[in-house]
């Protein structure tokens, strides 16, 4: 995190923010379930196979559609090369403008599949050798990392190493407030702002698209 450009924290922590916000919103929908937060939804699978099916069923298809919905958005990124950023970004704000048309009050979990989709494709934004740089959804590691920094810190290390993964945790808990009150206020119309929001981060995401790097000529020995 603390290696990127400032553009490029500052698109992270927008979409850690609109994991919150999204998050927020399926809590409340679904009724204590949630849409990226999938180490809580396992918990309660693993709670509903002792004690409620039904609930084991609903956290069970929420982190299959989120495991698909990073499948997707990695075979997205593969495809799309240094436009991966928007290609990923694409996808998941398609996904999260079908879960709004398609939502219905009281479809359990209904349109949130699509959601959660969204949230695990939302991973494969930023990528390092192929895999997840770091995680957008989930923060257990980002506060990790909050207190390692701190420590380096403290021992005489980098003096501000912190502050990026604080701002990125610090995204999702001001995404969560604000998906709370969207959600009271308006509920589908919930969906749609994230949707909205997922648009925007995808057009500035354009903005940091690195240039293409011009191909040497067959004759060339470099």
């Amino acid at each position: 995190m603390q290696s990127l450009e400032r553009p490029s924290q500052a698109l992270a922590a927008g979409l850690s923010g609109l994991a919150g916000f999204i998050d927020a919103v399926g809590f409340l929908g679904l009724g204590g379930f949630f849409v990226s937060f999938m180490s809580g939804n396992s918990t309660r699978m693993g709670v509903g196979f002792a004690s409620e099916t039904a609930a084991a069923a609903v956290a069970g298809s929420l982190v299959t559609a989120f495991v698909i919905g990073v499948a997707c958005g990695s075979i997205a990124a593969r495809v799309a090369g240094r436009w991966r950023k928007p290609a990923v970004l694409l996808l998941v704000s398609s996904a999260l403008t079908l879960g709004a048309l398609l939502y219905q009050p009281g479809a359990v979990p209904g349109a949130f599949l699509l959601v959660a989709f969204a949230m695990g494709a939302e991973n494969m934004v930023f990528q390092r050798n192929g895999d997840v740089a770091f995680g957008l959804t989930y923060m257990t590691g980002t506060l990790v990392k909050i207190g390692s920094r701190l420590a380096d810190a403290l021992s005489g290390g980098p003096r501000w190493q912190w502050l990026p993964w604080l701002l990125l945790w610090a995204g999702l808990v001001a995404g969560g407030t604000l998906g709370a009150l969207a959600w009271l206020r308006f509920e589908t119309g919930a969906l749609w702002i994230a949707a909205g929001f997922s648009t925007l981060l995808m057009l500035a995401s354009v903005r940091l698209v690195p240039q293409k790097v011009a191909q040497p000529s067959p004759q060339s020995p470099f």
